[in-house]
């Protein structure tokens, strides 16, 4: 006899696995992320980082051990929770210009994801599930609830995957500029060749082999195609 439920059940399963498995693949990016962070800033020390001296009487630049890590995260304002994570090739530093505005009116967190700017860089762990999990004990070490998430590019692929994985924490998400593996409309945004770098950097060793005493020159063809000052292109250079 044909059980309706349970084959849905199994076909959410199958689904989801499937999502998880893509979405590790297109996180393999973060790995030479953390070899350059790993060997140039065993010790990183965001609340000297002149990008706060704009945001400080507001906002303020913290840390926190989650998940196996130590997460960087700024923080300010007050009201329902508002968590921001950047995309790539960015950090935190890509919400400065609204957070002021956004903390009148929430408590906003912009955090570094694991291996990124001020965030400590870890052998491993990249994978869009580990990742979100980051975020959600984060959120559970600040004691947000209810939170709101806004997850711009590889952000948005992280946010996902926490609206997945923990939907019982938050109260909506909004993803920015992003397709997210597994889910229609994928396969089309990676057929360009606009999206050549997901695949170099996704071929074991080769980016770090490749762009190790290049970061300015493999990032700066990235900056070109936004308008990045050059004090952000500095910023984010630095970030990774």
């Amino acid at each position: 006899m044909f059980d309706a439920e349970s084959y849905r059940r199994r076909r959410n399963e199958k689904e989801q696995m499937n999502i998880q498995f893509n979405l590790s693949k297109v996180l393999a990016v973060f790995v030479l992320v953390t070899t350059v962070s790993m060997s140039a800033q065993p010790t990183p020390k965001p609340q000297t980082d002149p990008a706060m001296v704009d945001l400080r009487n507001v906002f303020v630049s913290s840390m926190a051990n989650v998940n196996g890590t130590t997460l960087h995260y700024v923080r300010g304002g007050k009201g329902p929770a508002l968590v921001l994570i950047h995309g790539f090739p960015q950090d935190w530093f890509e919400y400065q210009r609204i957070m002021p505005r956004l903390a009148k009116y929430f408590t906003v967190v912009a955090v570094d994801l694991r291996g990124i700017g001020g965030s400590k860089a870890t052998p491993g762990g990249y994978d869009a599930a580990n990742m979100a999990e980051d975020i959600d004990q984060l959120m559970a070490a600040l004691k947000l609830q209810h939170v709101y998430v806004v997850g711009h590019d590889i952000g948005g692929q992280v946010a996902y995957a926490l609206v997945r994985r923990h939907p019982q924490d938050l109260r909506g998400a909004m993803i920015l500029d992003s397709t997210i593996p597994g889910v229609a409309g994928w396969d089309e945004s990676m057929s360009g060749l606009a999206v050549w770098h997901v695949g170099f950097m996704q071929v074991p060793g080769l980016a770090e082999k490749m762009v190790a005493g290049r970061q300015a020159a493999y990032f700066g063809y990235f900056f070109g195609f936004s308008k990045f000052t050059r004090s952000e292109q500095a910023h984010y250079l630095k970030a990774y």
